[in-house]
């Protein structure tokens, strides 16, 4: 990673390989956590299929990854692009362990864990790099210090969440099931956690491996890649290349045409009077490590952008 990234970096390198050297092994309890929402998921839609849950596994799913995974765990938790109130960010975070990836403090850390070895910069080819995501964990034989801030590392709230983020699916599968049996806890919990695990997965892939780059991060390991048909599903996590040229904006689709609902919903809120401090490109430090490229993905002769 470029030296001047580095001084903005949580991790704290112990061992020249601290990222580099280690052993991906399977992981029983992620990938049994998988497997069982995938059960769940096709037995819903063998077996108890409704229009009813169809929408509450659609709704549901656009509510977490709009306000959980994108507001909440990613412009918020891991890089701090805009302010709100504490109560606010608490709901925020809290709807994006309802994605069913990891505690907060979990997806923290393996954020900050980049661009080294094949596991964490999705260098594998995709089965390999599936099996790896889903099932597996990696074991680094000398992990680097996360330096995780004391506002987040010793919240209560977080740390709560983060040793119950699987039982927190509970309350709404009981809910789900009182209002329509067994038939909307397999659509409104086991679907939506599946589709949000598996998409996951599927953008980290291809952002890192295959789409357009509007901006190259030299000495970076790897690049990230956006990845323009999926920009509402993912609710504008896909502009990947751009969210690598600056990770501290809060608006991730730049250009024009590049549709953002995670900063269409922060300009609602700012209007509401519930965020404030938008971050954007020109607001962050100069950043010398990188360059603009042309349309044909060629260094531009500009200057690099701010």
């Amino acid at each position: 990673m470029p030296a001047a990234s580095l001084e903005r970096h949580r991790a704290r390198a112990t061992h020249a390989d601290s990222v580099l050297d280690g052993t991906v092994r399977y992981a029983p309890l992620p990938s049994l956590w998988l497997t069982a929402m995938l059960a769940g998921a096709v037995t819903g839609a063998l077996l108890f299929f409704s229009w009813t849950g169809l929408l509450l596994f659609a709704a549901g799913t656009a509510i977490v990854l709009l306000f959980g995974h994108s507001l909440g765990s990613h412009r918020k938790l891991i890089h701090d692009s805009f302010d709100c109130p504490r109560w606010l960010e608490y709901l925020l975070v809290y709807l994006g362990v309802l994605v069913g990836l990891s505690g907060p403090l979990g997806l923290l850390r393996q954020h900050e864990l980049r661009d080294c070895h094949p596991y964490l910069r999705h260098g594998a080819g995709v089965w390999r790099d599936a099996w790896w995501q889903l099932h597996c964990r990696l074991d680094l034989d000398h992990p680097p210090h996360i330096a995780i801030e004391q506002r987040i590392a010793h919240d209560r709230f977080y740390r709560f969440l983060e040793k119950t983020w699987m039982l927190q699916q509970l309350p709404w599968a009981v809910l789900f099931y009182v209002w329509g049996g067994w038939g909307l806890v397999c659509w409104g919990v086991c679907a939506r956690v599946s589709a949000g695990v598996l998409g996951h997965w599927l953008i980290g892939y291809f952002a890192h491996n295959h789409g357009q780059m509007h901006f190259e991060v030299h000495g970076a390991a790897v690049q990230g890649r956006n990845i323009r048909l999926t920009s509402l599903l993912t609710m504008g996590e896909c502009w990947h290349n751009n969210h690598h040229a600056y990770p501290g904006s809060a608006r991730l689709g730049l250009l024009p045409g590049e549709w953002d609902p995670g900063w269409w919903m922060l300009l609602l809120l700012r209007r509401l009077g519930l965020v404030s401090g938008l971050r954007l490109p020109h607001d962050l430090a100069p950043r010398p490590e990188l360059r603009r490229l042309d349309h044909a993905g060629v260094q531009a002769s500009s200057p690099p952008a701010r």
